[in-house]
């Protein structure tokens, strides 16, 4: 099936022909007529399966079929943090752009002022964070009593962020007869209890293959000590400088730490993470999406719903405390149809994360074994380009992906 066989709007559909949308992931076939036909939906998908465009495409189409019924925000679309947020308004404009449907992303860290303003005119869409909403609904600036659909996206990463009660709270402002959206990417009793308490009679899509990893995405972990992870990774930044990067760490002290040691190497790179303010934040994500710069390292902060063309490699400079996020991070790369890679590093006191990783994920992750005249070279920046380089040419036969 293509997008062009669904019963959406000629503007919508000539839009996604511009953008190259033509047939649907699995996540968007399975969901989008549901959606279109007014039902509540509880989509579980792995992250980079097109979540987003699964419920921006119908409701957009919803909102340009359904009369609008006096002024008021039609449509509530929650994201738990400022980053997806922003991403997630930027397409609805983009798909939207020959509609007229207007949409706002509303979070903190930025001057309020511009936002009020936006809100004082006639608006369509709204995504925000919880908390900058519920300031403005306390200063009178939003209603949500005409909201049409309703969508909560990363619920998962909604709880874990501690936003259960808000969620349970921004219920108390909507009309009882809407639609109601809930997508994860994840599942447990916490996320089925909240969206029991949202959803009703919901249609439930689950797609979940066996491995929740992306089948684009070919993984490989490197036992490396602590305090010999930088040798290792300005070696493969350097061996591989056309390339675009994704570095992961556990910390934002980290991140500033692993950034000041690849500067001292003459290494290009900038660091994200929560301790920036906001508009650092977007204005480092943006250069690193449009290509300004090709190596990034971040907290996972930037591990869930945000989405980077054409990236290369991700790289877990630190393994994280809980497996999930390892998806989460892979999922950075491997995206539609293309292919990625994921290079670990491990030191001796995460052995048993990698264990909790493999055994989360079903799969074991394929050893770069280095040899010990190796691993001095590379520490002693003597040079064994080679190494890597031949990790990823094998990783990189299309006979090896699985």
């Amino acid at each position: 099936m293509k997008f062009n066989d669904y019963r959406i709007d000629p503007k919508i559909k000539s839009q996604l022909e511009y953008m190259g949308f033509k047939k649907p992931t699995d996540i968007q076939y399975r969901c989008i007529p549901h959606i279109l036909n007014g039902e509540d939906v509880m989509a579980v998908a792995p992250t980079g399966t097109g979540k987003t465009a699964a419920f921006v495409i119908p409701i957009i189409n919803q909102l340009l079929k359904s009369k609008r019924k006096g002024a008021g925000i039609r449509a509530l679309i929650l994201a738990p943090t400022r980053e997806l947020a922003k991403q997630i308004a930027e397409v609805i404009d983009l798909i939207a752009i020959k509609t007229g449907v207007s949409c706002l992303g509303l979070y903190g860290g930025v001057e309020q002022d511009s936002q009020i303003t936006a809100l004082e005119k006639r608006l369509d869409v709204l995504v925000a964070t919880p908390g900058r909403m519920f300031d403005l609904i306390s200063q009178g600036f939003i209603k949500l009593d005409r909201i049409e659909c309703f969508v909560i996206d990363e619920a998962d990463l909604m709880l874990d962020l501690g936003f259960n009660r808000d969620i349970q709270d921004v219920l108390k402002f909507l009309p009882k007869r809407r639609q109601t959206l809930f997508f994860t990417a994840t599942v447990n009793k916490k996320i089925k209890s909240l969206a029991y308490d949202v959803v009703r009679n919901a249609i439930r899509i689950h797609v979940s293959p066996k491995n929740p990893v992306s089948k684009n995405v070919k993984h490989a972990v490197s036992f490396v000590e602590m305090d010999d992870k930088r040798f290792f990774l300005e070696n493969l930044l350097k061996e591989f400088q056309d390339g675009k990067f994704i570095v992961f760490v556990r910390t934002k002290v980290r991140a500033e730490r692993v950034l000041a040691a690849m500067k001292r190497v003459g290494v290009a790179t900038e660091a994200l993470h929560g301790g920036l303010e906001q508009k650092n934040r977007f204005s480092i994500l943006d250069r690193f999406r449009k290509g300004e710069t090709n190596i990034l390292i971040t907290t996972d902060v930037a591990c869930r719903g945000i989405d980077v063309p054409e990236m290369d490699y991700v790289i877990n400079y630190d393994l994280p405390d809980n497996p999930e996020n390892y998806v989460h991070r892979c999922g950075r790369t491997g995206r539609g149809n293309k292919k990625g890679h994921a290079i670990s590093f491990c030191a001796q006191n995460e052995k048993t994360l990698l264990v909790d990783i493999e055994n989360y994920t079903g799969n074991e992750i394929e050893r770069f074994d280095i040899s010990p005249r190796d691993y001095k070279d590379i520490v002693s920046d003597s040079g064994t380009e080679d190494d890597w380089q031949s990790m990823i040419s094998k990783n990189s036969n299309p006979d090896s992906w699985e």
